[in-house]
């Protein structure tokens, strides 16, 4: 018979976490949860706890890590403030469907409602951007909890959850018992497909003349890659993909026609409104993929495979919903389909393609004007991690760029922040990761906006020396902004102009190896030096000030109204 443990409430957590395989943890100590970190030092053997200079960086990196590794990512940081600085991450975790457990501080039980040193309540600031939150008031509860958060956090769509927990509960002892949750009664994570959706999506597909398959994040998630390759092929649509979609299909396949939405390519957004079938594969119908709704692909038929009830009919009308997890929905749909060819269909996305690289492309990758183009940038990085590397964004120009022009060979290569926008989420998150997948080349891609605003991050790089190869596009700007005001507010860069530091000196403060080029003809060598580094590495690309990213849909226009300068 198993001997009982009596323990208390802060060790019970850390024998809860190892229970859910965890290994590796983010966070920053305080008054707090000071308990479970005194626990924390007791099992360092058994669980890495990676000190973050912020808590939202702890966030992002239990993001970054959570999205390449497919695990839970788990983050930790004390009451008020510390628990406050999470909900960026949260919110970020919740609109991206990222699995995170965020586990804080609070005090004790009987000083709750107080306004106690250091009290926020953290439950009711948090209940907007997680899948579910709880406050533990007692030790015995501890067990339960926990393994609700993490079945809560990974199963159906995944999401972020937070798990308050007072300080009482973490000094009081308990009998120690873990049994990991496979139910809730009245949530049922993962719906099951209906055979007369499966029916009614096969026969639109069967007899589509102009189908048109747009996939987003849902497949990677659902570990769908093979079969909706499968599908693809069998099929044979043309698909494109949302930003989250990117690397599920490699972007050099034959029938993987780029990326949809403001800054996507032309002949996906063209031909939008002209298929007769859309099919949309784990996608949430966003506004930046949409556009103008009352003008979105309104002669088409619609497909929607989705695993979450609630995003059906919630933007695009839907003819044929088919609710599951898409890698079963998929497998089921497969043998129901007809092997086809759309040749003259996928001709179509050829023309546009050809104008774009004559109007965008080229001069994006093979500029002949003096100031480098962070497109060229993305080329040479392709050649030099021969389209392996794992590519962390963050947000803005540098974003859709990388974006447009970063080629993938296999999944959960491109993370970045979809739908909450979050600057300052690549280089934490690219920290997590490279410890999610220490055997990839690990690539932060930045604007020099955004990486003043994690910057302090460097110090966990340093501290941990991750082999974490940062890029700073650096174009003196608030790039995406300045776009915007150069186009529709007459050139008015309110407060978009940037007067930076010595990036170079600031990471050499840090003992990361830096350099800076803004020639032509260093920036090859410059890359190859970065990547062929063994540890950290910095790199400075001073790019144009004022390139823009096009082609571009402007707020409130259709699709097919993208604009190629």
């Amino acid at each position: 018979m198993e001997k009982q443990l009596h323990i208390s409430g802060a060790e019970a957590i850390i024998h809860c976490l190892l229970a859910e395989g965890v290994d590796l943890i983010y966070g920053y100590p305080g008054g707090a949860i000071m308990p479970v970190y005194d626990e924390l030092y007791k099992f360092q053997d058994r669980l890495t706890h990676i000190l973050t200079r912020h808590e939202q960086g702890a966030t992002h990196a239990a993001q970054g890590y959570a999205r390449v590794s497919g695990k839970v990512g788990v983050a930790i940081a004390t009451s008020g403030p510390g628990a406050t600085n999470l909900v960026t991450g949260l919110a970020d975790a919740q609109i991206d469907s990222t699995p995170m457990i965020c586990i804080t501080g609070q005090v004790g039980r009987h000083l709750l409602g107080t306004d106690a040193f250091q009290e926020t309540d953290i439950i009711g600031i948090s209940t907007p951007v997680t899948k579910w939150n709880y406050q533990i008031t007692k030790a015995s509860e501890i067990p339960e909890v926990l393994a609700k958060a993490f079945y809560i956090a990974k199963s159906g769509r995944p999401g972020p959850v937070l798990i308050d927990i007072t300080k009482n509960a973490q000094f009081d002892m308990l009998d120690f018992h873990y049994q990991p949750c496979h139910h809730i009664r009245s949530y049922k994570p993962v719906p099951t497909a209906s055979e007369s959706s499966l029916k009614a999506a096969a026969q639109l597909i069967n007899t589509a003349k102009k189908p048109f398959i747009v996939f987003g994040q849902g497949v990677i998630l659902s570990e769908a890659e093979t079969i909706f390759k499968a599908f693809v092929e069998k099929t044979g649509i043309p698909a494109a993909w949302t930003i989250l979609g990117l690397s599920a299909l490699e972007t050099e396949h034959p029938l993987n026609v780029g990326m949809v939405g403001m800054h996507g390519n032309y002949g996906p957004n063209m031909l939008t409104n002209e298929c007769d079938v859309l099919i949309a594969v784990g996608m949430r119908f966003d506004d930046r993929v949409t556009g103008n709704l009352a003008t979105y692909a309104k002669q088409a038929k619609v497909i929607h495979l989705d695993i979450d009830p609630a995003e059906i009919d919630k933007n695009v009308k839907t003819t044929v919903a088919v609710l599951g997890d898409a890698k079963a929905s998929l497998s089921a749909l497969l043998p129901l389909l007809e092997a086809r060819t759309h040749t003259s269909w996928l001709s179509e996305f050829k023309v546009y393609d050809r104008q774009e690289y004559e109007a965008v492309i080229e001069g994006d990758l093979y500029p002949t004007k003096p100031g480098l183009t962070m497109g060229e940038v993305i080329k040479i990085l392709n050649q030099k991690t021969a389209n392996k590397a794992v590519i962390v964004t963050d947000v803005g120009q540098h974003q859709m760029i990388a974006c447009r022009y970063a080629k993938f060979t296999q999944t959960k290569s491109n993370i970045t922040s979809g739908g909450l926008g979050t600057m300052g989420f690549a280089l934490p998150a690219a920290i997590g990761a490279k410890m999610g997948a220490p055997e990839r080349e690990v690539v932060a891609i930045i604007g020099d906006g955004g990486y003043q605003m994690t910057i302090q991050e460097l110090g966990t790089i340093f501290q941990n020396n991750t082999a974490v190869k940062i890029l700073v596009l650096n174009n003196g700007h608030l790039g995406m902004v300045r776009q915007w005001q150069e186009l529709f507010f007459e050139s008015r860069y309110a407060s978009t102009i940037m007067s930076n530091p010595d990036f170079v000196r600031i990471a050499a403060a840090y003992d990361i190896e830096a350099a800076r080029v803004s020639e032509r003809s260093t920036l090859d060598a410059a890359i190859e030096e970065m990547i062929a580094h063994k540890g950290p590495y910095f790199l400075e690309v001073c790019v144009e000030n004022e390139h823009n990213v096009f082609p571009m849909i402007p707020t409130g226009a259709s699709v097919s109204e993208i604009r190629l300068k």
